[in-house]
């Protein structure tokens, strides 16, 4: 556990005791239920820390507060770590298959989390189209992790943010976009963020999407 806490020690993020005892119990609950409900892969409780609740601390590093949505959530790696890290984030995790988001309501359920929210909608099912007005944006911030290409990603995770809101985006460290279709999202990159999780040796990084303040 030493070499995870040295990590999220290096994301600049403090947890106390209930917060790191509440991902420990997550990790619990995923493996409690990963067979029935084909969850993950991962051969022992470790790699759920190692593979995906790091991984979700990564991108809790750099959210302060505000209303956060976690797009194809699945059984909640990005946006249930992003929420016991940052109890002042208001989170919603949105996910279209029901029985991870059955999952996701028995876990904020069982961790008494009260900042999230299960919503089983398609991503860009709600809100506004791109480029016409952010008068029905809602999110601060927009996560996706394993969605596919930015390209095809970007219309259904910015068209929500607020002017100003960021879109954190998991990618592989080869992937890359189109300048245009940012634009036509009304987005720019601000700036990558580039980490290795602890045993392995494979960069990782999160593209980081500003919305413009006038659209």
């Amino acid at each position: 556990m030493n070499q995870r806490l040295d990590f999220i020690n290096s994301l600049g993020l403090t947890l106390n005791a209930a917060q790191l005892n509440a991902l420990l119990a997550y990790a619990d609950l995923v493996w409690e239920k990963k067979e029935t409900l084909n969850l993950t892969s991962v051969k022992d409780k470790q790699e759920i820390w190692d593979r995906h609740i790091l991984d979700g601390l990564a991108a809790a590093s750099l959210i302060k507060g505000g209303n956060v949505a976690d797009y194809g959530a699945g059984a909640g790696y990005i946006g249930i770590s992003i929420a016991a890290a940052v109890p002042a984030a208001q989170v919603s995790l949105i996910e279209s298959i029901e029985k991870r988001c059955m999952f996701m309501e028995w876990v904020v359920f069982k961790l008494g989390l009260k900042n999230v929210k299960v919503l089983n909608i398609r991503a860009g099912a709600r809100g506004r189209s791109p480029g016409t007005g952010p008068a029905n944006a809602v999110y601060d911030f927009t996560t996706e992790r394993a969605m596919g290409q930015i390209d095809d990603i970007l219309p259904a995770c910015t068209r929500d943010l607020k002017p100003g809101g960021l879109f954190i985006a998991y990618q592989a460290a080869d992937s890359f976009y189109k300048k245009e279709t940012a634009q036509k999202c009304g987005v720019s990159e601000e700036s990558v963020f580039n980490y290795v999780l602890p045993g392995e040796d494979k960069q990782r990084k999160l593209v980081l999407f500003r919305t413009w303040i006038q659209q």
